[in-house]
């Protein structure tokens, strides 16, 4: 059983990543083009909420497909904890209570990526495996 879930811990990585990712990139498309939800206010650009559309529809697509996986997870697992800290905690210490559960998760989530990759469907995985054949 041992052998059969190591086997399977990049390609389990690898869902969580996608999963995760289109998860969140659910967030950026509502702020940008007010789909699948609407969006509570009009989009702007240069805004926090515009910049973190953007980070959240670009960012989350990258690391959908797996590319530049551990420098994007960086960069968004700092925009949940910069979300956290500016939306939620001012509400309240719990997560809980102040609605920071899931910017708390993601940050969370992406911290991981950093340190494990992207798993083995990835682009990240087949680049480096052609680079690996190439030498």
């Amino acid at each position: 059983m041992d052998n059969f879930l190591t086997a399977w811990r990049p390609r389990v990585l690898s869902l969580v990543r996608i999963i995760s990712a289109f998860l969140f990139m659910a967030h950026g498309t509502q702020k940008m083009f007010g789909f699948p939800a609407e969006q509570r206010y009009p989009f702007e650009l240069f805004s926090l909420s515009g910049a973190a559309g953007v980070l959240e529809v670009v960012g989350g697509l990258l690391l959908l497909i797996g590319l530049f996986t551990r420098p994007v997870a960086f960069i968004l697992s700092g925009q949940m904890a910069v979300a956290y800290f500016l939306v939620h905690a001012p509400q309240g210490f719990w997560p809980l209570n102040n609605g920071g559960e899931l910017a708390t998760m993601f940050s969370f989530v992406f911290l991981y990526f950093v340190f494990a990759g992207g798993g083995s469907w990835s682009v990240d995985s087949v680049c480096k495996h052609k680079r690996n054949q190439s030498l």
